[in-house]
């Protein structure tokens, strides 16, 4: 089915509905004289006309767009189930969603007061304009879903000559993929296995410089061929050493060989970075841990600090 713009709106004031007009200019602030633009996250409001026909059943009544002070309602999409990161581009704009749904302020808010509820804080979507253009009436919506994209190094003697079976990098992975799963997120993984050497861990680090995500496995210890960490710290322009400390001190007091691990965590240019041992078990804990941590970091690492 095909997404399009059935109206677009603008109010002066916060908080009260907005009045469909012939179109809209989108820049860097957002919708160009509208109550809601500036240099933060919120920029645009959009809302279907799928939650217009459900509230209108609620209401009793018609409901006119722009009463819920959206600025762009939308027919053909459930925008309510699409992810931050997703984009729509409408003519030669560009937007991001960066939230779904919002607080409801109650009664505080003239859009509650008038119509006795609000879809908003459910339905809504908010986004912000990464490429500026106008938008009106008839407009069409491409809609593209953001895919994460994550590579995981095994460093291995062993496995790279084919003596054994890697096993933890395709934990890794699924760890990785049922992790996006759950937050409705897509993400591509690609596997790649090398031996204990320090000029191929490079080569594939610089090979990974546009992913989202970064995970090795393997090289932690203290043993003549642990060079990970060694390769990876020098090459952080940001620690995140809390992860590692954490995880060391949770299963260290049970494990004390988990402590010898020299894993860091950090930040490589855009790209999250991870160096977990090489057992399965080790892997199995650290990414309980880290997965706890991916989704607000990704929000963060994207200039959009939630908090």
């Amino acid at each position: 089915m095909e997404i399009r713009v059935v109206s677009v709106n603008i109010s002066q004031k916060k908080g009260t509905v907005k009045d469909a007009v012939a179109s809209i200019e989108l820049d860097g602030t957002g919708v160009k004289g509208d109550a809601h633009a500036g240099k933060w996250h919120r920029q645009v409001s959009l809302l279907g006309t799928e939650s217009f026909r459900k509230f209108e059943k609620q209401a009793k009544r018609p409901l006119r767009y722009g009463e819920f002070a959206e600025n762009i309602t939308t027919e053909g999409i459930l925008l309510y189930e699409t992810q931050p990161f997703d984009r729509f581009v409408i003519g030669d704009a560009l937007l991001e969603v960066t939230q779904i749904g919002k607080k409801c302020h109650g009664d505080r808010c003239a859009i509650y007061r008038e119509v006795g509820n609000c879809v908003m804080p459910k339905e809504g979507i908010f986004c912000r304009v990464l490429k500026p253009g106008t938008v009106k009436a008839g407009n069409t919506l491409q809609y593209v879903p953001r895919v994460f994209r994550a590579r995981v190094i095994t460093l291995s003697d062993r496995a790279s000559s084919g003596e054994y079976e890697d096993r933890s990098g395709p934990l890794v992975t699924r760890l990785l993929e049922e992790f996006f799963r759950s937050t409705g997120w897509k993400v591509q993984v690609e596997n790649v296995v090398i031996p204990d050497e320090k000029a191929m861990l490079e080569q594939e680090i610089l090979r990974a410089a546009d992913n989202d995500i970064l995970i090795t496995t393997g090289g932690t210890g203290i043993g003549p061929r642990d060079i990970t960490v060694d390769v990876v710290k020098p090459m952080l322009d940001k620690e995140i050493p809390g992860i590692m400390e954490l995880i060391r001190t949770k299963y260290g007091a049970e494990k004390p060989n988990a402590l010898i691990s020299r894993g860091v965590a950090g930040v490589i240019g855009n790209t999250l970075v991870y160096t977990l041992p090489g057992s399965v078990r080790a892997v199995e804990e650290y990414m309980a841990e880290i997965t706890g941590t991916i989704r607000h970091s990704i929000f963060m690492m994207n200039g959009l600090d939630q908090h």
